[in-house]
This record gives C-alpha cells, sequence and structure tokens, in this order.
C-alpha cells in the first residue's frame, strides 16, 4: 500500500495530533472564537450540503470506490467540497484557538493541502477509470479545489436529491467533533480568561 492510499484509509484520523496540539497551545480570544466559529461553520455548512446528495457513498475507508459520478449540488461548483469543508473546518479551529499564531495554523493548511492533493489525485485516476469521459469532462470544467460561482450541468449524470436526513445521518460523527472540539475552546477561553 502507498502513501496515497494509507492517507486515504486513514484521513478521517490525521486530524488528531493537531488537535491535540491545538488544545495545549490554545489562547483563544472572544474575536478568535466568533470568527473561527464561522469559517468552521461555513466548512460543515459545505459538508452537509455535500453529504446531503451523496450520503454515505464518501464515508468508504478501505479502498477508493465509488457507484457513481456525483456532479450535483455542491460537487457542480468543486470537485471536492468535502476536503475543501474539511479545510475550512480546520482553518476555523485553528483560528478559534489561536495558537501558536499564525504557525500552527499555516502549517496544518499546508499539510492538509498536501495530504488531500495526494489523496484526491488517487481518488481522480479511479474516477477516470469508472466513469471515462463523463469524468474526464467534469474535471476540465470544474475546478478541484477553489469553487466556481457557474454550475456544472453534466450531459448524462444521476439525478440526486438532497435529503437532510441523509445528510445528518451520514455527518453525525463530524457533527459531534465540530461541536465538542468548539465547546472545548469556549471552555479553554472561560478558564483562561
Amino acid at each position: 500500500m502507498g502513501i496515497r492510499e494509507t492517507l486515504f484509509r486513514y484521513r478521517g484520523y490525521t486530524p488528531l495530533p493537531f488537535v491535540l496540539v491545538m488544545f495545549i497551545f490554545a489562547h483563544p480570544t472572544v474575536e478568535t472564537l466568533l470568527l473561527g466559529f464561522l469559517i468552521a461553520g461555513v466548512g460543515e455548512g459545505l459538508r452537509l450540503w455535500g453529504v446531503s446528495v451523496v450520503g454515505s457513498e464518501t464515508r468508504t475507508t478501505g479502498r477508493v470506490g465509488g457507484t457513481y459520478l456525483a456532479t450535483g449540488g455542491p460537487f457542480a461548483h468543486v470537485r471536492n467540497p468535502l476536503y475543501v469543508g474539511n479545510l475550512l473546518l480546520y482553518i476555523g479551529f485553528g483560528v478559534m484557538s489561536n495558537a501558536l499564531f499564525p504557525w500552527f495554523l499555516l502549517t496544518a493548511t499546508v499539510i492538509f493541502l498536501i495530504q488531500y492533493y495526494l489523496i484526491v489525485t488517487l481518488e481522480e485516476e479511479y474516477l477516470a477509470k469508472r466513469f471515462g469521459t463523463a469524468f474526464l469532462d467534469y474535471a476540465r470544467e470544474v475546478p478541484r479545489f477553489f469553487p466556481r460561482l457557474r454550475k456544472y450541468r453534466a450531459e448524462s449524470s444521476p439525478e440526486l436529491t438532497s435529503s437532510l436526513q441523509r445528510s445528518l445521518r451520514s455527518e453525525n460523527r463530524t457533527l459531534q467533533a465540530f461541536l465538542l472540539v468548539s465547546l472545548g475552546l469556549v471552555v479553554l477561553w472561560h478558564i483562561r480568561s
């Protein structure tokens, strides 16, 4: 198993060392808590929108796979809305914590950008093999990480409907982590102020 496969398989655990360091060195203020929570909230909102369209399709932890090419919802604006949402979550938490500012935030952002780049290139190889021209057309039109305003319209893709219930069920662990980290940083602020 190569580095990309390992990062894909354990992508849910790679933030844990950063969260630990963040809490150890956290010095939140009211301003950093509010600004960071807003940024992290946008990230979680993007993730919720994405999983409301694809559900647990993106929750695989073994090998890269997929039964269909998602091109609707946020996927019509950016190819990897869940990873973009994750980055916004991490940046938001970094701002909230005010830990070793700005070096911790910059280091974590660069490391996660590298990790997601490696994972995404692995996923895109799979998608190109599985969906051929449909994926290549989509990839040519929709940016990998920086959303575009104009919505992509696929000639033929499954009509996926949004479901808040499916989104909340699939996003349960991430929502819990979002709330726990946010609450933990507020408690730290309260204790240290």
